[in-house]
């Protein structure tokens, strides 16, 4: 029994090459715990990222009062609403139930506990800060700025994870997409017929595209392997050498992600100041996402010289 369920808890990660050191620690086994029961009681991993939406956004409302118990209360729904966005992916992998519509959810559940938790603490701030004095409306700024960097960082982020996965686990193994192939789906949909599906494709199409655009490097290395191994059999020798490279970029990629983003909006809620959350996104998170990006081009355009040049 025991050896069974380390088998279907190894089967639940992604990689031990992408999974940070809390989550192994904290979330994982946590996850894989819900995964286990909703298995046993049939219910479906979209269902669980809708769930975690309502405990994320709860814990966004519970950071506007500036009262430290309440906000503690908050803390304790949001690092419940991640362990059921660990879950949702854990069971997908153990039951194979993977769909475009369910990484689209797990996307934006994060997005509304976000949007949420920044709402809640510029109102906060209108209320309660002498900071800003008179100039309520930096906070706003500082709020909508704020946001579209979350989203750049956690898109690229979870986009360098799903190459490095590529090179890892294959195509099976990754969640790694492309616009021209997404398009193509697109096309294939009916407005009238597809409504939902088309529109969700579509804006996952639009949120593809930006990654793209934000890698042109990358890109430069997926079509010149396309055109070399159209069958999708890159060299052993390839892979290895790609995930040797790539690996030391994924404890950049995880400090993006969720653990030490909600690590510093602890720290800026016990201290009594939340805005300071807003001050570290700006320019910590900001800093590791341009270091990551250049970083990992540096590393595509290596392996593309490598390429032309026959050395694999």
């Amino acid at each position: 029994m025991f050896v069974d369920l380390k088998r279907q808890y190894s089967k639940s990660l992604k990689s031990f090459d992408t999974e940070e050191n809390i989550d192994l620690a904290f979330y994982r086994p946590i996850g894989f715990a819900w995964a286990y029961l909703f298995r046993k009681i049939g219910v479906t991993p979209n269902v669980i990222t809708i769930a975690s939406i309502f405990l994320g956004v709860g814990a966004g409302v519970l950071f506007y009062f500036d009262k430290l118990w309440i906000n503690v209360i908050g803390m304790l729904l949001l690092i419940w609403a991640n362990s059921f966005d660990s879950a949702d992916g854990q069971l997908a992998r153990l039951t194979n139930n993977y769909s475009k519509l369910g990484r689209i959810l797990d996307g934006l559940s994060g997005d509304l506990w976000f949007i949420a938790i920044y709402v809640a603490i510029c109102l906060r701030e209108n209320m309660t800060s002498a900071f800003f004095g008179e100039h309520m409306w930096l906070i706003w700024l500082m709020a909508v700025v704020t946001g579209m960097c979350h989203a750049k960082q956690a898109a690229m982020a979870d986009y360098y994870r799903q190459f490095h996965l590529y090179f890892v686990k294959g195509e099976e193994g990754s969640e790694l997409d492309s616009t021209v192939t997404l398009r193509k789906q697109l096309a294939a949909l009916s407005w009238r017929h597809n409504f939902w599906r088309k529109i969700t494709l579509y804006f996952y199409t639009n949120y593809t595209a930006n990654q793209e655009v934000m890698t042109p490097a990358m890109q430069a290395l997926r079509r010149e392997l396309a055109a070399r191994f159209p069958d999708g059999h890159i060299p052993a020798k390839f892979r290895e050498d790609f995930r040797r490279s790539s690996k030391p970029l994924m404890k950049y990629t995880n400090i993006l992600s969720f653990n030490w983003r909600s690590i510093t909006l602890f720290a800026s809620l016990f201290i009594g100041q939340p805005w300071l959350y807003f001050a570290a996104e700006l320019t910590v998170f900001n800093s590791i996402l341009i270091y990551m990006t250049r970083r990992h081009e540096r590393i595509c355009r290596h392996f593309y010289k490598e390429l032309r040049d026959g050395k694999y």
